[in-house]
This record gives C-alpha cells, structure tokens and sequence, in this order.
C-alpha cells in the first residue's frame, strides 16, 4: 500500500518523498528489495516529473495494457502455421495486430496526450538548456 499511495501522489516531490519514506521501511524488512527500488528510483519518478495528469499516470504505471495487447496478438498467431523468414514475420505480425486493433480498448485518460507531448517537449527543452549552460 506504501509504494502505489507514493505512486497515487500529484506532485513530484510528494511522491518522492513517500517513496524515500518506503525504502526506509523496506530496508527494514528486504534489503535487497530495498536496494531495488533505489536503483528504479528516479525511473519510477519520471511519470511525476513529466507532470503527467493522475488519471493517465495510473494507466502508464501499469503493464495491463501491454499485457492485454500481447495476449490478443498470442491468441490470433496461433491460427499461422509457417514463418518462411523474417519479412514474412515481419508481415504477418502487422496483419495480426491490425486484426486485434478493432479489440483494443481506449487507454484512460488518453485525451490528456497532447499535454503529455507538451511536458515532454518542455522537458526535454530544459535538459538542453542545462547541457549548454555547463
């Protein structure tokens, strides 16, 4: 409950305040998961930093989607009996995933993208202008 009430947070520093809370905690009980988190720990961040709406970041901190996508994709190849080479792999991958898009549900929150694609822009104006400034 620590870790998704620090993932539930709005802001940045909120949310990485109540994850470095967590890792105390989880010293005290795993190190080595402890240790873990420590290593993702500005990767779990970066959907805060990117100041990514709440109800997009919930879908985003999940692997659901791309778990539900691939099951689609596993149960429709089943129907292909040959590979003749990559190409055809190739092809036939986008067949199926073209098949499976009529399936494919809305992700939550996808109206907020293009402020997404904003911030990211804005961040990555950012790390420019630090690159340049040192």
């Amino acid at each position: 409950h620590r870790f998704r009430a620090a993932l539930e947070q709005n802001s940045y520093e909120d949310a990485r305040q109540m994850l470095l809370d967590f890792e105390k905690w989880l010293r005290g009980i795993n190190e080595s998961a402890a240790d873990s988190l420590m290593e993702a720990f500005e990767d779990i961040l970066t959907l805060h930093r990117l100041k990514i709406p709440a109800l997009l970041r919930k879908t985003l901190h999940s692997t659901n989607p791309i778990e539900s996508m691939f099951s689609m994709v596993r149960n429709a190849e089943g129907n292909i009996k040959r590979y003749r080479n990559s190409s055809m792999m190739q092809r036939w991958l986008a067949s199926v995933l073209l098949y499976c898009e009529k399936r494919f549900r809305r992700v939550n929150g996808y109206v907020l993208i293009p402020e997404v694609i904003r911030n990211i822009k804005a961040e990555e104006e950012n790390v420019e202008t630090a690159r340049l400034a040192a």
